[in-house]
């Protein structure tokens, strides 16, 4: 039989001995930390499944894997070396989602569940590896269902935006906070008519464009400012257009046929149109997002900080700090 060769472009997976000792540490260190926070995660799991403002969120984890995925090559090339302060980063987490539980504040207890096992991460894996992942470890930060707090002000603007339409268009209308008068009847831009859920979903996209496919901060910043722009504007619009439609067939079937168009039709229209704007300006491949494992090793601040790692082979000594910490949080 010929010998096999790998594909073009393929990934090596690090499979050093040290870590082959680093990635079972960390999924144990995972395990505990998701075993003792388990009531967030349930309910961000509930919200990513039966909320479809978060829909989306089911996909950052694939997301996450495949960055993961695209540094393998680099992360192949360093030795995961645990970094002790890291603990202190995890103990952190563990105590800002402690005071979420015990101040019944979803969003913080949520923030500090994922924290939790972010700053696992850098614990048992160290600075440089932390430093080739800084990417897919922020992305994680979006697992945390947010949105809710900037409804109310996203319902007033898509008000402003769809009586001013309105108006530019012939037709008289009236506003009174989130309530517009039309010959037609009584509009309300209730919760769902808000744009949050494509907002957030807009932003997701953005992050993961924005640092996978520019180099420069100031296309970065343009791009994550039209992600937010641009569906705030695209709402208004989408609300306007069922207000006018609703003048020649009436509120009900305008209405209708809103939702239809808009949860299919209308955000892929814009994402497609605020890509294509955006193609030309792209500066590299997603592989080469982040940097490399060998411009790592110009930044001497990384080499002082790395003092304070442990020996790879004593692994065991961070993973027993982090149970103990994972232990104390369950006894609160």
């Amino acid at each position: 039989m010929p010998p096999e060769r790998a594909l073009p472009g393929a990934k090596r997976l690090p499979i050093a001995p040290a870590w082959r000792t680093a990635l079972p540490g960390l999924v144990m260190a995972w395990a505990a930390l998701i075993a003792v926070t388990a009531p967030s995660w349930g309910e961000m799991l509930h919200q990513w499944w039966n909320i479809d403002t978060y829909n989306h969120l089911l996909l950052v984890p694939f997301i996450i894997g495949w960055l993961v995925m695209l540094k393998a090559d680099e992360l192949a090339r360093i030795t995961p070396q645990p970094f002790l302060p890291g603990l202190a980063l995890v103990a952190a987490a563990l105590a800002l989602w402690w005071a979420g539980r015990a101040a019944d504040i979803n969003l913080v207890a949520h923030a500090g569940a994922v924290g939790a096992v972010q700053a696992a991460v850098l614990t048992v894996l160290g600075l440089r590896a932390s430093a080739l992942l800084a990417l897919p470890l922020a992305m994680g930060a979006l697992l945390v269902p947010f949105g809710d707090e900037i409804i109310p002000p996203l319902q007033f603007i898509t008000a402003d935006i769809t009586v001013t339409l309105t108006r530019w268009s012939g037709v008289p209308a009236s506003i009174n906070g989130i309530y517009i008068d039309t010959p037609a009847g009584l509009f309300i831009v209730a919760e769902a008519c808000s744009g949050v859920k494509f907002l957030i979903a807009m932003v997701t996209l953005g992050v993961l464009v924005a640092f996978t496919r520019f180099a420069s901060w100031r296309r970065r910043a343009a791009f994550l400012a039209a992600c937010i722009i641009v569906p705030i504007l695209a709402n208004g619009v989408r609300a306007w257009a069922t207000v006018y439609v609703a003048q020649y067939v009436g509120a009900d079937a305008a209405t209708g046929f809103d939702h239809i168009v808009y949860g299919w039709i209308f955000f892929a229209v814009i994402v497609t149109a605020l890509l294509a704007s955006a193609w030309r300006f792209f500066e590299r491949e997603p592989e080469d997002y982040g940097w490399t494992a060998d411009a790592l090793t110009a930044w001497r601040w990384l080499t002082r900080a790395e003092s304070f790692r442990v020996a790879p082979t004593v692994p065991a000594l961070v993973i027993a700090g982090m149970a103990a910490i994972a232990a104390l949080a369950a006894m609160l």
